[in-house]
């Protein structure tokens, strides 16, 4: 792919740092002030949902992978928010792009992408973590119903969420891979119960989830019944994705280079600090390595196994560059909650223990290295252990 900027391209950067300087009071510190009016703001520039159709509530602009790179360096120069993510917009949105119906587009799309629902993921169960196609959750018929009965752990967003997109068992007799639908539901169907669950950061960001026969009608299926391992291998796909973006990461990588110019030790930046520096020069290398993969997993379909690292690359990495961060801060770095001395609002102490859960959720790094070695590189099947 030839990477030279042409007369256009130069002038489309011209228009994105136009736009950003034109709209530089709507946000400080890399966060909107209003952020479902900067998401629409966005959209309406080509700035987020470029690609999705105008018919379903996005810009509808031709795919263009220089475009959107030239997009995402000015706008992690200017320290400006990017549009909104997340399991709605990020998972769900792409996945029903792919395989589902016209209606579910167009009913659930739009409201999604300005920031109007907010999903949550029903996929993991306690008996069926790692083997997901073991899920227990079932679906039993009733008329042009189903009666769901079951439970999920682990689910992000569940307390705010209004609706989840969720796997659940349909045709008991067929083979575990083959009984699964993918079903769109509200979260305030009776008989749904949500219990949080506190991590290490001090915040209840998972849930578990109860359902006592939630009455969700068959329509809701997504992509045929009976087709949900197929359909959440997709939104997986998806998901890896997002908790691997190159953009997120360089913009930490920049937040971090900041930081440790305005820090210092007896007197000295740290950045100056030959140890501190060389730890962010690997960093810095290896950022670029997973900016330039993201590039060639947007322009080449046969990149399989270059697609695969993504997660595993991005969250380690992440929480490598908060675990500099910290470093950097000295004892300041032990802060957490409120304090004269905090810095970045404890955002580096957050993001260090959150990132430490994303290494294992989302498909935990032992995981992801058997799907890279297995599918990837085509080694064989991690063995079983015998059955007692």
């Amino acid at each position: 792919m030839d990477l030279t900027l042409t007369p256009e391209l130069a002038t489309f950067r011209d228009e994105v740092r136009a736009f950003l300087d034109a709209h530089k009071d709507e946000y400080a510190d890399g966060v909107p002030k209003d952020m479902r009016a900067w998401q629409k703001t966005l959209i309406a520039n080509g700035y987020a949902a470029r690609t999705i159709p105008k018919a379903y509530g996005g810009f509808g602009a031709a795919p263009d992978i220089l475009k959107s790179r030239i997009i995402a360096e000015e706008f992690i120069a200017a320290n400006a928010p990017r549009g909104m993510a997340g399991q709605g917009i990020s998972m769900l949105v792409p996945t029903l792009l792919e395989v589902g119906s016209e209606e579910q587009k167009t009913r659930w799309i739009p409201p999604t992408l300005a920031g109007e629902i907010l999903w949550c993921q029903g996929y993991s169960e306690p008996g069926a973590g790692s083997d997901l196609a073991n899920l227990q959750t079932k679906a039993v018929e009733d008329g042009e119903d189903f009666l769901i009965s079951g439970q999920k752990i682990w689910t992000s967003t569940a307390m705010q969420a209004q609706m989840m997109f969720c796997l659940v068992r349909t045709e008991p007799d067929a083979p575990k891979h083959e009984g699964i639908s993918y079903i769109l539901f509200p979260m305030s169907t009776p008989g749904i119960e949500v219990r949080p669950l506190k991590t290490m950061t001090g915040v209840a960001e998972f849930n578990e989830v109860f359902f006592t026969d939630v009455r969700v009608p068959k329509s809701a299926v997504v992509g045929g019944r009976g087709r949900g391992w197929f359909v959440a291998n997709a939104t997986l796909k998806h998901e890896r994705g997002m908790l691997g973006d190159p953009n997120a990461t360089e913009a930490r990588l920049k937040a971090l280079i900041e930081l440790m110019k305005s820090e210092t030790v007896d007197g000295q930046r740290v950045i100056d600090n030959p140890v501190f520096r060389d730890r962010l020069m690997q960093l810095q290398a290896r950022v670029l390595s997973m900016k330039f993969n993201g590039l060639r997993t947007a322009t080449d379909d046969t990149a399989g196994l270059a697609r695969m690292v993504v997660k595993l690359q991005g969250c380690e990495l992440n929480h490598q560059v908060a675990a500099l961060a910290i470093d950097a801060l000295g004892e300041l770095g032990i802060l957490y909650h409120d304090g004269p001395y905090l810095r970045a609002k404890g955002n580096w102490q957050r993001n260090y223990m959150f990132d430490l859960g994303l290494i294992i959720g989302g498909g935990t790094a032992q995981i992801q290295k058997n799907i890279i070695s297995e599918r990837g590189l085509g080694m064989p099947r991690e063995p079983k252990a015998a059955p007692q």
